[in-house]
């Protein structure tokens, strides 16, 4: 046989070993809004290989949608939730995230913390149910066989699920350093001296007293979670699985976590071989503008545009917040495009144009655009650090106000507090952005970073989900802390034993001096009687 022949047969082989996977089934445990748009873009990506998605959809929800011509399919389940009950639900969550939170002492803000996060713990709780507790729907899905399960853990379940039915358990999340679900069921060693916990608002480069307030929201995180949310998880995965376990123990099974940042944002810190960073997967090049859209960039002259957005979560706003936006951005050179819904600012400029929806990549991808006013979203942030667009960073609620203070450490941003800036602020915060050169010169720094990897994220997060399909799983990359107790894992047993070693030690030794001091007083005493 000839050394081409030979070659071919090995490259084939080569091929069908470490190539992707073909017809695999992937069932996916989502979660709404932006956690959904970025999710969605994988699961596009695994339909075009050849592989069958099931998306678990509730009968309510507000943002799981795909296009006429997507092969994505559902499966709807029913839900105690109706629409009424959730809009509530959401829109009274919201509104104190945004209004109330940010005016409370430290320790009211924790309280009133722990209340929003219980009522999404038991909202996820519900869904929970609805899906495992459903005896029509869990046949269906053990009957089906799937090869992989993808889940972002915000909303805890897409673990049991995979446990119930023994498939390999993909994580994709948005990643917060230090914590809780993170460090313990991941494994990471995250140390509080230089790894800011989620919503702490500090940087890797703390003094005293940040690492002392730093300390403080590490234990305060870790003190809500088991004591207002783990226990329960823990009883409801017990029931379920009938035996005794526990949320971290089944989310410390999952295969590849799947982190929706890389290091262009995040700070530096350690990382476990089935952690990978796949920030800014959905970024793509700009495409061309709507005519009426790119007539009103051209407008701009030599000032340019700046493009302005709270999200898909915030529609309305305050009529004074809005008005104070609208009066400071009226004062700008630039033309301003505003994805905006609710009544029109009586202090709208002649240089603000309302949307209900804009195409941000593309615009945060135009020529023209000098600045980015962001609520600082995952998405949005790394869209800006893709095209190398500083940002004016109003944080709203949850990671935000980690993204803005991420992109100000950086120098590539700002940062404003929406309930106390006045027009006069805003307006000097995009002056800054938009005349001092270094925050373009640092925002095109972090698209350098982002863009100068050997594989693209997007091709990343795909070649994980198929090699866990591959693999039967990815157990092998996982670290062996999971198998330990947590006075094992810090060695605190060891520590014991060798304390007790050096006390047994230290006591032979004091015995044996006072026995020979003993025998040496009885023998001098003997000699002078003598």
């Amino acid at each position: 046989m000839s050394v081409k022949i030979i070659a071919a047969l090995l490259l084939l082989q080569l091929s069908g070993f470490f190539g992707p996977v073909s017809g695999g089934k992937v069932l996916v445990w989502p979660v709404e809004f932006s956690h959904w748009l970025n999710l969605k873009t994988i699961l596009d990506e695994l339909v075009k290989k050849g592989h069958e998605v099931i998306v678990l959809r509730p009968s309510v929800s507000f943002s799981y949608e795909v296009e006429d011509t997507s092969a994505i399919e559902f499966e709807t389940y029913p839900t105690t939730y109706d629409m009424d009950g959730l809009e509530e639900f959401f829109i009274e969550s919201i509104n104190k995230y945004i209004y109330e939170l940010p005016k409370l002492s430290f320790w009211r803000y924790f309280l009133m913390l722990q209340e929003l996060f219980l009522l999404e713990s038991e909202y996820s709780e519900s869904l929970c149910k609805d899906v495992v507790l459903n005896k029509e729907l869990m046949t269906k899905l053990q009957n089906s066989s799937f090869d992989v399960i993808l889940a972002d853990p915000f909303l805890p379940c897409g673990d049991l699920l995979a446990e119930i039915l023994k498939t390999p358990l993909v994580f994709s999340l948005r990643f917060f350093p230090g914590s809780t679900y993170v460090k313990y069921s991941g494994g990471l060693p995250l140390p509080p001296s230089y790894v800011p916990p989620a919503m702490s608002e500090l940087s890797d480069r703390m003094t005293f007293m940040e690492r002392v307030q730093n300390v403080l929201y590490v234990l305060c995180f870790d003190f809500w979670f088991q004591t207002f949310n783990e226990k329960k998880w823990n009883q409801l995965y017990t029931e379920v699985l009938g035996r005794p376990t526990t949320l971290l123990e089944i989310m410390g099974k999952a295969d590849i976590w799947l982190i929706r940042t890389y290091w262009d944002l995040e700070f530096p810190h350690p990382v476990l071989p089935n952690f990978d960073f796949v920030g800014g997967l959905h970024c793509r090049p700009a495409k061309p503008l709507p005519k009426e859209i790119e007539d009103f960039v051209q407008s701009s002259g030599e000032h340019g545009v700046v493009v302005f957005s709270l999200g898909s979560m915030v529609g309305n706003l305050t009529e004074e917040r809005a008005n104070v936006i609208a009066a400071g951005l009226a004062q700008i050179p630039q033309k301003v495009l505003w994805r905006f819904e609710g009544k029109k600012p009586d202090t709208l400029g002649s240089n603000t144009q309302l949307y209900k929806w804009i195409p941000q990549n593309d615009l945060l991808g135009h020529p023209k655009t000098k600045a980015f006013i962001t609520h600082g979203g995952t998405n949005g942030i790394y869209e800006a650090i893709y095209h190398g667009v500083p940002v004016v960073g109003i944080p709203l609620f949850t990671d935000q106000f980690d993204n803005v203070v991420h992109m100000k450490t950086k120098g590539a941003g700002m940062r404003l507090d929406f309930l106390t800036m006045s027009s006069t602020d805003l307006f000097n915060a995009v002056k800054t952005v938009t005349t001092d050169p270094s925050y373009k010169e640092n925002a095109m720094r972090l698209s350098r970073i982002h863009h100068d990897q050997p594989v693209k994220p997007l091709d990343r997060a795909v070649f994980w989900v198929e090699y866990v399909m591959r693999n039967k799983g990815a157990k092998h990359l996982r670290v062996a802390a999971h198998d330990l107790t947590w006075f094992q894992y810090h060695s605190l047993d060891v520590l014991g034993f060798l304390l007790a070693c050096v006390v047994t030690v230290i006591f032979i030794i004091t015995k044996c001096c006072l026995f020979c001091c003993q025998k040496f007083a009885k023998g001098g005493k003997k000699k002078k009687r003598e």
